[in-house]
């Protein structure tokens, strides 16, 4: 993936970025939708702020498993387009009709779109967050990682309630002492191993090396600023993966700020995750990050 975005990201993008304080639009606040790709899965939706532009960019990452799921699902508080920030929501393909690392390269691609088209859209995407829940928070910490390993850091990461080693993730809920509500991760058949096309089980090497986890033990770069939120009562995904997370950012950067708490009592999303204080908690980051 890395050899993707080099391609296209730095042949088209760097001129958009480098224009990123020239003009201003002002608008009112606004949703339109975009295709970047081919498929009909490679879609996204901007809605702008009201105000001068460019405007700083929050890509947002919906879950699902990997195979169901829509942009639509994600919530556009109205706290962010209040601070003067951009909000995209993407989608990408999905594992039933395409294996990993198609969902990856998909959202880099939906990256290079806004580097090459952002201003002409409004945005300054030099100034990007990428947000992802649950399957979407592997996909944004992964795609921030491949914008790092080609010097293209972004401002920062959200990952909230995300699995990010596949092949710990049985392995920690029954650290947990719970069964995972939608089965175990090793077999065939789980959600993990129709994306990889293998069963985690019979190869944990490979599956651990596609993920944040094992993809930060290989990394020496400077890392973006990261808020890591789950569960802690979460029934699907064990919250040791966002304390995986935590440590092996740190470690691949130990100067790296990495904002990490678990939510009390709360499970896999919910309520909890789109009001005060995670709501707050990340609304400052993103100001912060943006500004």
């Amino acid at each position: 993936m890395p050899g993707l975005i080099r391609r296209t990201l730095l042949i088209g993008g760097a001129a958009a970025v480098a224009a990123g304080g020239v003009a201003l639009w002002r608008r009112g606040q606004s949703a339109t939708e975009i295709t970047y790709g081919s498929d009909p899965r490679q879609v996204m939706d901007v809605t702008l702020p009201a105000g001068n532009g460019p405007h700083p960019v929050l890509m947002m990452i919906h879950g699902g498993a990997f195979k169901i799921g829509d942009k639509s699902e994600m919530t556009i508080w109205p706290d962010l387009t209040q601070a003067g920030i951009a909000v995209v929501r993407i989608n990408y393909r999905l594992s039933g009709t395409a294996k990993w690392p198609a969902q990856g390269e998909d959202c880099l691609a939906a990256v290079v779109h806004l580097q090459r088209e952002g201003m002409a859209l409004g945005l300054d995407p030099a100034r990007l967050v990428l947000l992802g829940q649950s399957a979407g928070a592997f996909l944004a910490v992964s795609t921030a990682l491949s914008l790092v390993e080609v010097g293209l850091r972004p401002r920062g990461v959200v990952s909230l309630f995300g699995p990010m080693d596949f092949s710990t993730m049985d392995q920690d809920m029954a650290t947990l002492g719970r069964t995972p509500a939608m089965g175990a991760t090793d077999p065939a058949d789980s959600a993990e191993s129709e994306l990889l096309g293998y069963a985690v089980g019979e190869n944990r090497a490979a599956a651990r090396g596609v993920g944040p986890i094992g993809r930060l033990s290989r990394l020496q770069e400077p890392l973006p600023p990261i808020l890591i939120r789950h569960g802690d009562a979460d029934p699907l995904i064990a919250d040791l993966q966002a304390k995986r997370l935590r440590e092996a950012w740190i470690a691949a950067d130990p100067r790296a700020e990495v904002d990490y708490k678990l939510v009390p009592g709360a499970g896999h999303g919910g309520t909890e995750f789109e009001t005060d204080p995670v709501k707050a908690e990340v609304m400052a980051f993103l100001q912060k990050t943006l500004a």
